[in-house]
């Protein structure tokens, strides 16, 4: 009778650290963190000051969100092949994640932008004058970025260019993670 509790008490212990070796949960948290310290320096290239705010903020180049999903989705598709429902899955993921950050997040950022310009106009004896403003930079949208010609990118372009860096960062990370498993474990 305890040498069956040994061993069950062994086996889950071990489960439990199966999640260090989880290859896909390894690659998209990497894919993540390497992001949101990439936005830490991107901040400081474009304002020239530190804003510890970017390691854990949302918006920003690149784009943490879509590098974390694309880096799960390759992950699964490299390991369990990328005929399986597990990558089906994680690529529907990916595919709404990214969309909704092109897209439903900017949207939602502009109408806050619109609200809290119509709640700092209402009189100081309105109920809603002191409530607080709502947060403007849910999507990617930098600030407008000068190119080297001197012309402002739109805010669409940019947009999509920090979700498509995320993308690569998250496709590269899974990649380089599987070689990286493979050369370890051969």
């Amino acid at each position: 009778m305890e040498d069956s509790t040994a061993t069950a008490t062994s086996s889950s212990s071990t489960h439990y650290f199966s999640i260090f070796t989880n290859y896909p949960l390894i690659s998209a948290v990497t894919s993540f963190t390497i992001a949101q310290f990439i936005k830490l320096f991107t901040s400081w290239y474009r304002e020239r000051r530190w804003d510890l705010k970017q390691l854990i903020g949302s918006g920003g180049m690149p784009s943490s969100h879509s590098a974390t999903v694309t880096a799960l989705a390759v992950a699964i598709g490299l390991q369990e092949g990328f005929g399986g429902s597990h990558f089906a899955i994680a690529l529907i993921l990916a595919s709404v994640v990214m969309y909704d950050a092109t897209g439903v997040r900017l949207h939602a950022g502009r109408q806050a932008e619109v609200l809290n310009q119509i709640v700092y106009e209402l009189p100081a004896e309105h109920p809603l004058a002191e409530s607080r403003p709502l947060r403007e930079l849910l999507g990617h949208t930098p600030p407008q970025i000068v190119t080297e010609l001197g012309e402002i990118m739109s805010t669409n372009r940019v947009l999509k260019e920090s979700v498509v860096a995320g993308g690569m960062l998250g496709s590269a990370t899974a990649v380089t993670g599987y070689l990286f498993f493979r050369i370890a474990t051969s």
